[in-house]
């Protein structure tokens, strides 16, 4: 199946996923201008009604981009919508990400019918996130048009399931849009995600050691100074499992080797959510190849090189 129009073309195949608090319009616009579609939470705006503002600072800037450089216009963005019961800000989000007619909305913590029509209404297009096959389907059958595979060793709430088995299983029924998330960090890994069968990689962690990125300078010193081995798998923290830099947990007073487990039934992403991730940090396991805090732009050159570097080996 061919991409839809809006995700076709991109000079280089890759989705900057969302970081919940890091993310904001700055580091959307420069990635999106560097040719790899970005992305930001729409909680990340508080109070909601900065969310107007900031959707109209991206479309607006990029609009003016796309008019100076019209040979080389800027990728799409994209919106993160939480779609689980404690975002009592999803419908008032969603009617701004329609005013704007959001290019890409990625959906993630349950699949809902009436979000995927609204958007499709506009014209836009549904990627929504998932941890294994079960999922997956559910996702498509609801009326997302692609898929985010999260698999192991992804940053924040991530699976357990090797990206190689994910992608796999969902390529046996599903030809449609397919990134894969988890501990990519160079262009190699970008290559092998297409090689694997995915469209796109689907990159965070690099992006949370970017100037742009909302994140304190600590924070992106421990992403450069730490590797696999430093990050801990929990539910503590937001009652869903995901990956935390284990410095983090650390500071916080917390012994990372014996972590209490969380109800997850007490999930929440509201402001308790917010808090508790301004303390203890998400990040994946790729993050051995990020030697430096550098501006956005400067990253996805990094990673262009390194495709296509990759590329050339393999035709040889």
């Amino acid at each position: 199946m061919p991409l839809p129009a809006i995700l076709a073309n991109l000079p280089l195949p890759i989705i900057g996923s969302p970081l919940f608090i890091i993310s904001n319009p700055k580091l959307v616009i420069e990635q999106c201008k560097a040719g790899v579609i970005g992305a930001m939470p729409a909680l990340n705006a508080r109070p909601a009604s900065q969310l107007d503002e900031w959707l109209a600072e991206i479309t607006e800037t990029l609009a003016g981009y796309n008019r100076d450089y019209p040979d080389k216009p800027a990728a799409p963005f994209a919106i993160n919508q939480i779609v689980h019961k404690s975002n009592d800000r999803l419908e008032h989000d969603m009617e701004l990400c329609a005013k704007y007619k959001v290019p890409v909305i990625i959906t993630s913590l349950g699949a809902r019918t009436d979000v995927n029509d609204a958007v499709h209404a506009w014209g836009g297009v549904v990627l929504h996130d998932i941890i294994n096959n079960k999922f997956a389907r559910k996702a498509i059958e609801k009326g997302a048009d692609g898929l985010i595979a999260v698999a192991a060793g992804a940053g924040g709430h991530a699976g357990t399931t090797s990206p190689f088995a994910l992608v796999q299983e969902i390529r046996e029924w599903f030809d449609g849009p397919l990134a894969l998330s988890g501990s990519i960090a160079n262009g190699g890994a970008v290559l092998a995600a297409q090689a694997m069968g995915a469209d796109f990689a689907y990159i965070g962690s690099a992006f949370i050691a970017t100037e742009e990125a909302r994140a304190v300078e600590s924070y992106k010193q421990m992403i450069v100074e730490s590797a696999s081995h430093d990050i801990v798998y929990s539910n503590l923290f937001t009652g869903v499992h995901g990956n935390y830099l284990k410095g983090s947990i650390l500071n916080a007073g917390l012994d990372p080797e014996n972590l209490a487990v969380s109800d997850p039934s007490r999930m929440s992403f509201g402001g308790d959510a917010k808090k508790a991730w301004k303390d203890i940090w998400g990040s994946g396991q790729g993050i051995g190849a990020i030697k430096q805090i550098v501006p956005a732009r400067e990253l996805v050159a990094r990673l262009q090189r390194e495709y296509d570097a990759a590329r050339a080996r393999l035709a040889l």
